[in-house]
């Protein structure tokens, strides 16, 4: 979020503080954007006098997204759905006239949205949220995510959702005079591919993060059993998943995947070169968790691959262990997406009464 609020939408707006449980993630935050990023408990944090909320005229976050998540088997009751109560205090604290918090999509079916329009109300706040894809942004990766966005001095619906910059390759030339291309800047792109983001990279060395310049230090492969390969042989074609393992070499197949008959298209799924990536999880690296692997090479996808579908410039510094990068690149805004929706937020700065 900060990458697209700073160095990529081209505006003005400059972090003074930020927080998050994850000493990796602090520590990649501030080798970044500077020193400001807090460690710790947000709640422990917000009931220690000894520290100060900086003033700002903008507050933006994304509290755990993990109580709304579909993949929570047990999110009825998941204290983490109350996270957004901590993040509207600091909206409070701060004095922000414009907030944004992102969700997963789930989020905006939830009784927890209805409480936090309530209470952005009764803060003065004016909200609308959206459900924005990362692919119709310049993201190549069809990821979706919720956003809400609230202004306490003029309605943000007249600037959001921003305006798209990308369609899909499927949209036909005469949507050009429909009213859905309202909806687009003048002049948008085609949806940026697997094959725009990674083409160019070599065949990954090693399996650890290396000591290298940028793209091949995070460039690095998996030490895969010969089972794994075998699997990995058997769908040579972009777009094949499990159920075509399961036809093609039975005898490979997991039997939970057997017992599994419905769902999980994409579970040990090829990427298309000419689509863009899937949602990019924390356990990218994993092809047995969606559809990870390289669209010809028998592999999965790499950390540097992965940052590339989130559209992170191969400049951003990461720190940590290879899981916790991992990590950090899977639980992360896709930045370009975060810059759209930062200019979106500037132009209702720019309305604010002087």
């Amino acid at each position: 979020m900060t990458l697209g609020f700073t160095k990529l939408c081209g505006h003005c707006f400059e972090p003074v503080w930020a927080n998050d449980n994850n000493r990796y993630a602090v520590e990649t935050y501030n080798a970044n954007f500077g020193g400001h990023c807090v460690g710790g408990d947000i709640i422990d944090i917000l009931d220690d006098d000894g520290i100060e909320i900086p003033q700002a005229d903008v507050c933006i976050g994304g509290p755990p997204c993990q109580g709304f998540s579909l993949l929570n088997k047990k999110r009825d009751g998941d204290p983490r759905k109350q996270l957004w109560r901590p993040f509207m205090n600091v909206v409070n604290r701060s004095g922000a006239c414009i907030f944004v918090m992102e969700n997963v999509p789930q989020l905006l079916r939830t009784f927890e949205h209805g409480e936090i329009v309530e209470a952005a109300q009764q803060m003065g706040f004016t909200t609308v949220d959206a459900v924005l894809c990362a692919a119709d942004y310049g993201v190549p990766q069809t990821r979706k995510r919720a956003f809400i966005l609230g202004c306490n001095f003029k309605d943000p619906a007249s600037v959001f959702p921003p305006k798209r910059t990308h369609f899909p390759p499927k949209m036909k030339l005469s949507h050009a005079f429909s009213e859905e291309m309202d909806n687009y800047v003048s002049n948008p792109g085609v949806w940026r591919t697997v094959r725009d983001a990674i083409s160019d990279l070599d065949e990954p060395d090693g399996t650890e993060v290396r000591n290298v310049a940028s793209p091949y230090d995070l460039h690095f492969g998996r030490t895969p059993t010969e089972l794994s390969k075998k699997r990995y042989s058997a769908i040579p074609r972009e777009g094949m998943n499990r159920f075509d393992l399961q036809r093609r070499a039975p005898k490979l197949m997991p039997p939970c995947w057997i017992r599994k008959t419905k769902g999980g298209t994409d579970l040990f799924g090829r990427l298309w070169w000419d689509r863009p990536a899937f949602t990019i999880r924390t356990e990218f690296y994993k092809p047995e968790k969606g559809r990870y692997l390289h669209p010809v090479q028998h592999r999965p996808i790499t950390h540097r691959e992965a940052a590339r579908f989130q559209s992170f410039p191969d400049d951003f510094r990461f720190t940590g262990t290879k899981i916790e990068i991992a990590r950090q690149i899977g639980n992360a805004v896709p930045p370009l997406l975060a810059a759209r929706v930062a200019d979106a937020v500037f132009s209702l700065w720019l309305a604010r009464p002087t």
